[in-house]
């Protein structure tokens, strides 16, 4: 039963991508969706909309949701916290940081310098974090990581106002970075993320047995021929990689990464075997199906960050309220 959940899913993938070429703010015939992907020289405005906006637009949808979605199952399994999410470990922090940093320096306005200076900085937050963690007696324990994560989360937070506020400049460009969007990317910044989201992907799917010795616990685990201290290792390059490349590409999404794994969890158990293929699945359905919603939404065009903090914060809550809190 629980492998149905997986072939639902992905089944669900592909007319959810189909929907997202289809659906908009402009009319687009159902029969130029196709042309428009595969043959668009016909001259048709509504063929030109779906290659030139909304297919590159959908395709790093698909690879966004990926990444967090993957990047939250990792995390979650990482610190065998149920309610972590990604940012736990600096990434946003960072990347955030780094956006503003860049704005306020060189003042710039292109989009594919955010990616690579948001990259950088997530992992270079990230590595702090676990370098902070790592220290003293007991290695990276999922409490240190969370509790180093968050102390740099907030100096970076602190760091990041204080250059807006001697900078106002930064301002205009990084509140449209923030607050989290697929549209205004073209083609190219999907070129710049693809290998980190692929390496990641791998790198996070292999990972599922050793996470699964580590949720027993240290001890258990090394029994069973696992290395703790190499696992969560991997694990968070795994999350640096993968959330790091869809801060970049697409700014903070808030609740993605958090609500997915454990909508996962509750339906197909704990088992990272299962959890990880269909987080990755499930999250860019969700991701291409709130940015559909903020295209229709409203007369202008509500971002995709927007509407996924909008929805999913209160459907999460009924869900931790109505639902048993899966152990990891």
């Amino acid at each position: 039963m629980r492998l149905w959940w997986t072939v639902l899913l992905a089944a669900a993938l592909p007319v959810t991508v189909g929907a997202s070429l289809a659906i908009g703010a402009g009319h687009v015939p159902l029969a130029d969706v196709l042309p428009g992907v595969f043959s668009p020289d016909g001259g048709s405005r509504a063929q030109l909309i779906v290659h030139e906006l909304r297919l590159p637009r959908t395709l790093l949808g698909v690879a966004v949701g990926m990444a967090l979605g993957l990047a939250g199952a990792v995390m979650q399994a990482l610190t065998r916290n149920p309610l972590a999410e990604p940012g736990l470990l600096g990434v946003n922090g960072g990347a955030a940081l780094a956006v503003v940093l860049v704005i306020g320096a060189f003042r710039a306005d292109d989009v594919l310098v955010y990616v690579w200076a948001a990259f950088a900085g997530a992992a270079g937050a990230a590595g702090l974090v676990y370098v902070i963690g790592a220290r003293g007696r007991g290695g990276a324990s999922p409490a240190r990581l969370v509790l180093a994560g968050a102390a740099v989360n907030a100096v970076f937070g602190a760091m990041t106002a204080g250059v807006m506020l001697f900078t106002p400049h930064t301002f205009g460009g990084f509140r449209f970075w923030q607050v989290g969007t697929l549209g205004g990317r073209d083609v190219q910044v999907l070129l710049r993320v693809l290998p980190f989201v692929l390496a990641g992907t791998v790198l996070a799917l292999a990972l599922a047995r050793p996470l699964n010795a580590l949720g027993l616990g240290d001890d258990a685990g090394r029994a069973l021929g696992s290395r703790p201290g190499r696992t969560r290792a991997l694990a968070a390059l795994a999350v640096v990689l993968l959330c790091g490349a869809a801060t970049a590409a697409a700014g903070p999404i808030a609740f993605l990464g958090l609500a997915v794994p454990f909508a996962v969890r509750t339906a197909v158990g704990p088992d990272q075997r299962l959890v990880l293929p269909c987080s990755l699945l499930l999250a860019p359905v969700l991701l291409l199906g709130a940015d559909i919603i903020g295209r229709v939404v409203a007369p202008g065009e509500l971002e995709t960050g927007i509407v996924t903090a909008f929805l999913g914060a209160p459907l999460f809550a009924v869900m931790v309220r109505r639902g048993r809190t899966r152990e990891l």
